[in-house]
């Protein structure tokens, strides 16, 4: 039996459904990332797991034992916010321990598990501190630890690494991965950040209104989408999906035999440019993003279809500058013209 189960979960807010009968298992030890467009319902569905919002239908188990209805202090819970919830008068220290305080916890042991958090965060030179003399991953690792010294069973991420900036996300978010394995921690992570969900996720949960589209590894769904939303969801730059009728010359290209209205879906990866002249497709490029170990080439064909190309040489093309395209056919998919899978890649 999974450690934490979720049976046909909704939630509406007035006339507006939210969560639309979602079923969903995570298994002990297990770090699941929720990912989809604002507005998905992945916050909302960890609201209610956390016991921040209640359950309309459906029911949620942890550990073998209902809690749908269970306020969220016994649900054995942890939560880190996007905003941190620092008491801003008390010490880094007074904040991690702050909840043992209140739970009459024994002084020695709130003592022992805060500065063992504190040690695993890096945080021990910090503990007299306030939050307004520690920066914004410092903060954030507070929060991290105020939830750590609870020992739940269950730790719940709302877009922690939000307020940060690009760098301190980097490192914070390998904390994260870190912290994860040390402890052997039951996660779950909100993020509408693809690499987060990429390189923390041992299974990526996709929601789009209020339903679940795909669960799978991070490479399951890179590979093997279960539908031209999550193709196109996954990955950045996202996946090409152009139109047969748009691009007749993709119906040429061996193996991709798309239905009438059909759509063929290419990684940037698999678009190759060669000489112009060569190759399957013609096209002028429009832009070179050169970011150092790889290369982004946007262009468009003959027939205007915008397309973008990933290579890990340096280029040197020239805005308006005609070059032809080849179509890897093994990692295509072809999708119908309701964006469901016909033939999916080819790639382990």
């Amino acid at each position: 039996m999974s450690y934490l189960q979720l049976n046909r979960i909704e939630k509406s807010f007035g006339a507006q459904r939210v969560i639309k009968g979602v079923d969903l298992s995570i298994n002990k030890g297990e770090f699941v990332v929720f990912v989809g467009p604002s507005g998905c319902g992945k916050s909302t569905l960890l609201r209610l797991i956390a016991g921040l919002e209640n359950v309309d239908t459906g029911s949620i188990h942890l550990d073998g034992r209902e809690i749908t209805d269970l306020p969220s202090s016994k649900r054995d819970l942890a939560m880190v916010f996007q905003s941190y919830a620092l008491y801003p008068h008390m010490s880094v220290y007074e904040n991690m321990s702050f909840a043992l305080k209140l739970a009459k916890a024994d002084p020695a042991v709130i003592k022992e598990k805060v500065e063992r958090a504190a040690q695993i965060l890096n945080l021990t030179q910090y503990l007299q501190r306030t939050p307004k003399e520690l920066s914004g991953g410092q903060r954030q690792r507070v929060a991290i630890g105020r939830a750590i010294v609870r020992a739940p069973k269950v730790f719940l991420f709302d877009e922690p690494l939000s307020n940060l900036d690009a760098a301190l996300r980097g490192q914070t978010r390998i904390e994260i991965a870190k912290l994860h394995r040390d402890l052997d921690a039951t996660t779950i992570y909100v993020t509408h950040d693809q690499v987060e969900a990429m390189t923390l996720a041992d299974r990526v949960v996709v929601l789009r209104e209020g339903v679940i589209e795909q669960v799978g590894t991070p490479l399951e769904l890179y590979d093997r989408p279960a539908n031209q939303f999550v193709a196109q969801f996954i990955g950045t730059p996202q996946m090409n999906v152009v139109s047969v009728a748009k691009l007749p010359a993709l119906e040429t290209i061996a193996a991709l035999k798309a239905p009438a209205g059909g759509y063929v879906g290419l990684r940037p990866e698999s678009v190759k440019l060669v000489h112009e002249g060569d190759g399957q497709i013609r096209a002028k490029v429009d832009l070179v993003e050169a970011l150092g170990a790889e290369t982004l080439i946007y262009v468009t064909t003959e027939q205007g279809v915008p397309l973008v190309a990933r290579q890990t040489e340096r280029c040197h093309l020239d805005v308006g500058a005609g070059v032809g395209i080849d179509v890897d056919a093994e990692v295509a998919h072809v999708f119908d013209a309701q964006g469901r899978v016909v033939s999916a890649s080819q790639a382990a």
